[in-house]
């Protein structure tokens, strides 16, 4: 049912065009943003044509808004198109959210009424992307802020019917998970135990703002112990999950990036093994 595993990544982000190409660090694959590479020509289309001679690329985008009730944009969907086959990307995947009316984009990642009918209208439109792209999209869950009185089940209930009517994939983010578990007040394990394992195709670990009461999911911080620990179930529970970095602002140098890489695969061969001697054990 999922894709090969591409084992661990990093997000291809302008700062490290140069050093990637200058070092070739040992990173077994890059997502990209979709959306900064949709304009022909230019610095970055040369870097990425560059870097995907090199390595395996996947796509991330943040403009579907798959829950929207505007009409899907296919002239959008056809870049992407494009895009996947002159990368050869591996999968796509975009946010399970809608980020705008009447055609105003709202620039934020807004969440949906955890309803079956919205579950209907969601995988509608999936499906319509999949026959577009002639593929399977991977689906994200988003960090929240707020809730609505509407919604009818929990959010990973949600997600897990979204992916199953539209016989989708997930991209399941862990920082995403562990946010909203504490905006929201929820066990973050239920989370991971609630969703769908074999529909599981990646992961993402990033960095939030902590403001005490509450926390934004801002991708400008490391990765924080508590969120390395929630992968760790995750892995776990999931087993072995294409897992990358994401970080959109205070990048650091690529050594320093390659510092939290490495501990990525440290986590998650921790995680293996535990899992592997708990198994073991419970034969015994």
């Amino acid at each position: 049912m999922k894709l090969p595993s591409l084992g661990f990544g990093l997000g291809l982000r302008k700062e490290h065009y140069q050093a990637i190409l200058d070092t070739s660090p040992a990173v077994d694959w890059f997502e990209i943003l979709s959306e900064n590479y949709l304009v022909p020509g230019g610095k970055p289309l040369y870097f990425l044509d560059a870097i995907n001679e090199r390595y395996p690329m996947v796509m991330h985008g943040v403009s579907l808004s798959i829950g929207n009730t505007d009409p899907l944009d296919f002239d959008y969907l056809q870049q992407l198109k494009d895009l996947s086959e002159r990368i050869n990307a591996r999968w796509i995947s975009d946010h399970l959210c809608w980020s705008g009316l009447a055609g105003v984009n709202a620039h934020d990642l807004l969440p949906l009424p955890y309803t079956p009918e919205a579950v209907k209208h969601v995988a509608t439109r999936i499906k319509h992307v999949q026959d577009f792209l002639e593929r399977r999209l991977l689906i994200e869950n988003v960090s929240s802020y707020v809730t609505y009185t509407q919604s009818e089940m929990t959010e990973w209930a949600f997600l897990s019917a979204v992916a199953e009517e539209a016989d989708c994939l997930l991209l399941l983010d862990v920082n995403n998970i562990y946010v909203s578990a504490v905006n929201h007040e929820f066990d973050p394990l239920d989370y991971l135990k609630g969703v769908p394992k074999a529909r599981v195709q990646q992961h993402h670990l990033a960095g939030h703002s902590d403001y005490g009461d509450y926390i934004i999911d801002t991708h400008d911080h490391a990765v924080v112990d508590s969120v390395w620990a929630l992968y760790a179930e995750a892995v776990k529970h999931l087993g072995p999950v294409s897992a990358m970095i994401e970080r959109d602002d205070n990048i650091p140098n690529l050594a320093v990036l390659m510092q939290e890489y490495e501990q990525m695969k440290q986590v998650s061969a921790s995680a293996l093994s535990e899992s592997v001697q708990d198994q073991g054990g419970a034969h015994v």
